[in-house]
């Protein structure tokens, strides 16, 4: 886990000791609203919730992954007193994390859509924080389903819970609305006034969430992140031949190969029309080439209702350290044109065709490249 953030505040007098004032609640309100940033909101409710009940530690559990498969619970905010915040990274291995299993009553909250308790066995030995564990689901409309798990020397009351709950409902409507403006109308995918401020964290030269980028990432003025700009081949003759209804329904579609080839912690964007991003984590230029590959073959494999047969052609770039959205984009786009000039229904990389000779790159990454 990666401590990020800031500390948290000294710990109120505990719950036992009477209900946590309205008035607190409200501040802790109108602060979880203030956030705009969906990966840190995790965070400030646990954070928040802490420092209404002075409990040993509370955090926030995500379950991802595709729902088909074993899912795996990421921590996206704990909180203890008189330590750092801290929160795995959104890019970590999935086979790292714990599965759904290992924590049944997570299961058992979400599944119930209910709050789950239980003493903690003796076994689990005097490093385990709080004797007792309360689970609360989070009633999510939008996003991945997950828990606040709070961990307490004594048992939750019904008072102590009511405020608590109170604030889960605000914070589920607040994130519905939150994600609502992030995402396509169509695909529920990002949407492009998201990609930006995505895409500058990961450009950025020397940290990420509190955390030093680590050294392997820096080496050569990379950042260890690819943009892919993916364009549905004929897409055109799609809506005139099929109608507007049909087309929309290839993109949804679409979409969905998306969210099944792609991991949980890359970045999928429709930017509008037939044209997709993918912001991709990790690996070498041949991984990232598999990576998109892999999704052009199973598009290209995919029975569409009525269309039958649809394509895509893919140009990615390596995100460099200091680039800007525009310059990465203008890299992938002009692969992507190559791509269509070549046949169609491929993966091109830009630093390939540089290397080749068919694209020139000035090197200063604002863009500018130039088509022989």
């Amino acid at each position: 886990m990666n401590a990020s953030h800031r500390p948290s505040h000294p710990a109120p007098a505990p719950f036992s000791s009477g209900e946590p004032l309205a008035d607190d609640a409200i501040s802790h309100l109108a602060s979880l609203t203030a956030q705009r940033d969906r990966e840190l909101l995790d965070v400030s409710l646990a954070q928040g919730v802490l420092e209404l009940l002075g409990a040993a530690s509370v955090g926030v559990y995500r379950l991802v992954g595709p729902e088909e498969e074993a899912r795996h619970w990421l921590c996206s905010g704990l909180a203890r007193r008189g330590q750092l915040t801290v929160s795995d990274p959104v890019w970590a291995d999935m086979d790292a994390l714990p599965s759904e299993s290992h924590f049944p009553l997570r299961q058992q909250a979400v599944g119930n859509r209910a709050i789950a308790q239980a003493e903690l066995p003796a076994s689990a030995g005097p490093e385990t924080e709080g004797r007792f564990v309360c689970v609360l689901p989070l009633l999510v409309e939008i996003g991945s389903p997950g828990v606040l798990e709070v961990r307490s020397e004594r048992p939750l009351t019904p008072a102590a819970l009511r405020p608590i709950q109170t604030l889960l409902r605000v914070f589920a409507n607040f994130q519905s609305l939150l994600e609502s403006s992030q995402r396509d109308a169509l695909t529920g995918l990002l949407n492009r006034q998201t990609f930006d401020a995505t895409f500058l964290r990961a450009s950025m030269p020397s940290e990420r969430g509190g955390v030093p980028v680590e050294p392997e990432r820096r080496v050569g003025g990379t950042t260890g992140y690819w943009l892919g700009v993916i364009d549905i081949d004929h897409f055109k003759k799609v809506n005139d031949g099929y109608g507007h209804l049909i087309g929309d329904e290839v993109l949804v579609l679409l979409a969905r190969i998306m969210r099944q080839t792609f991991r949980h912690s890359d970045r999928l964007y429709r930017f509008g029309g037939e044209e997709f991003v993918v912001l991709l984590r990790g690996g070498t230029e041949a991984d990232a080439f598999g990576a998109f590959e892999r999704f052009r073959e199973l598009v290209e494999g995919y029975a569409f209702p009525q269309v039958g047969r649809v394509t895509v052609s893919i140009g990615f770039t390596e995100v460099q350290l200091q680039d800007t959205p525009n310059a990465a984009f203008s890299r992938a786009d002009q692969s992507v044109y190559l791509a269509k000039h070549q046949g169609r229904n491929r993966v091109v990389g830009f630093e390939s065709l540089v290397r080749s000779g068919l694209l020139t790159d000035n090197g200063q990454h604002i863009g500018d490249v130039e088509l022989f």
